[in-house]
């Protein structure tokens, strides 16, 4: 998801310093009939549709302070400028995390993290974004501020408005400011990871680990020339055609020496030998890894939502289309990211729309396009695919916070 603010037709940026400015500027935006395009980190502007009418960028980059932090309620509530980096080293301090893993922390903001509502590995264990946000501030698209949620995990008052602003792509509201309930900070961090045979092997290790006793913070399904070689993988991991399955594990030091060596001993049981084990900063840098994996350099990646038990049917199919891609697989939530060593030749609208996505209607799901640098075929069914929502609900949510289409018009899922 590498972009540039050449992806956005700005006429002007603006960098707002506190909420009074937001909201004055969007008012101003709003009596001229402008676009308005909300900046966090510049990580993901060309995630959904090219924007095609000028308007003023809206950074929040001057907007990244500390509102409130009781670490004993294990609730922080912080500006949406401030980048997961420095969110993370804060809550460090007092033993605790945002279990939330995205490509390019340093520079990716909390605000634009839950606008896109992306969740990196360890969602499956651990939580998504959506799960984590209990409050929210945001300007409409006239200018006018509001909130809902509050800054203590009981308070329910406003709770929609935090799962409703989560995902919206700033279409909604400029999100100015956000809750989180936290987690404290493991005391001992692992990954195990093996090679499998095939996909329905792969299938069968996937099932006994959610059956089993084992509670990984992650379950992750790998392939292709990507992870040749990486550390956290078995050295038998070299083909485009191996398959790799790595188990994170996080909590005390006694549990998760419980749930190695239990899944040692299952592993071995099941005839697959010699896993890799990684501890501590090791494990770490390999969760990194993996977060990073969308935002790799490639003409075209995808994301494939499916329940779970598709995950490994998509990433066949995936594989018989587009020769050399990589794959990874959140395998325990359904999402598989694919990685394009090259755009396909037949283009998005037939190799995408035509077969992938049917694959994944099958399964509850559907495929979008994470990032396609040459923007070509990005229509909505090729961006969005067949998302099966009641489009005509939406929209009427959409006209009541922002009547005239001006927050990233044009963007998302609208019709």
């Amino acid at each position: 998801m590498n972009s540039t603010l050449a992806a956005l037709p700005l006429t002007r940026t603006c960098q707002p310093s506190s909420l009074d400015e937001v909201a004055a500027l969007i008012a101003e935006a709003s009596s001229r009939q402008t676009a308005v395009y909300p900046l966090g980190g510049d990580t993901s502007l060309d995630y959904g549709l090219p924007a095609k009418v000028e308007g003023w960028g809206l950074s929040l980059a001057g907007m990244r302070r500390i509102v409130d932090y009781p670490a004993r309620d294990m609730t922080v509530t912080v500006e949406a400028g401030m980048t997961m980096t420095e969110l993370a080293e804060l809550l460090a301090g007092e033993g605790q995390q945002l279990p939330i893993d995205v490509p390019h922390p340093d520079q990716a903001t909390i605000g634009g993290v839950v606008a896109t509502a992306f969740n990196g590995p360890r969602r499956y264990g651990l939580g998504s974004i959506r799960d984590h946000v209990i409050g929210i501030q945001a300007v409409d698209g006239r200018g006018m501020p509001f909130k809902g949620g509050g800054r203590v995990v009981k308070n329910v008052a406003g709770y929609d408005f935090c799962k409703l602003l989560t995902g919206s792509l700033g279409t909604l509201g400029v999100i100015t400011q956000m809750t989180f309930k936290l987690r404290p900070l493991p005391q001992q961090w692992a990954v195990l990871s093996t090679t499998v045979a095939d996909w329905d092997q792969a299938e069968r290790q996937l099932a006994a680990l959610v059956e089993s006793p084992l509670a990984p913070s992650a379950i992750e399904l790998l392939s292709g020339p990507a992870w040749h070689g990486h550390a956290a993988l078995p050295a038998g991991m070299s083909g485009d055609d191996s398959i790799g399955l790595a188990v994170f594990l996080e909590g005390t030091t006694a549990e998760v020496a419980w749930m190695r060596d239990e899944l040692q001993r299952r592993w071995r049981s099941d005839g697959l030998t010699r896993p890799v084990l990684l501890e501590g900063d090791h494990a770490r840098n390999a969760l990194r890894d993996m977060a990073e994996f969308p935002a790799g350099d490639a003409p075209l990646v995808l994301r494939g939502s499916v329940v779970p038990s598709y995950t490994t049917r998509l990433m066949a199919r995936a594989r018989e289309l587009f020769p050399g891609v990589s794959l990874l697989a959140h395998a325990g939530s359904g999402t598989v990211l694919m990685r394009l060593a090259q755009f396909p030749a037949e283009g998005l609208s037939r190799t995408v729309v035509a077969r992938l996505q049917s694959l994944a209607a099958a399964g509850h799901g559907h495929v979008s396009v994470l990032s396609n640098p040459a923007a070509a075929e990005m229509t909505h069914q090729c961006v969005w695919g067949g998302i099966d929502v009641p489009f005509d609900v939406m929209t009427a949510v959409k006209r009541q916070f922002d009547p005239h289409n001006l927050l990233n018009p044009g963007r998302f899922v609208y019709l």
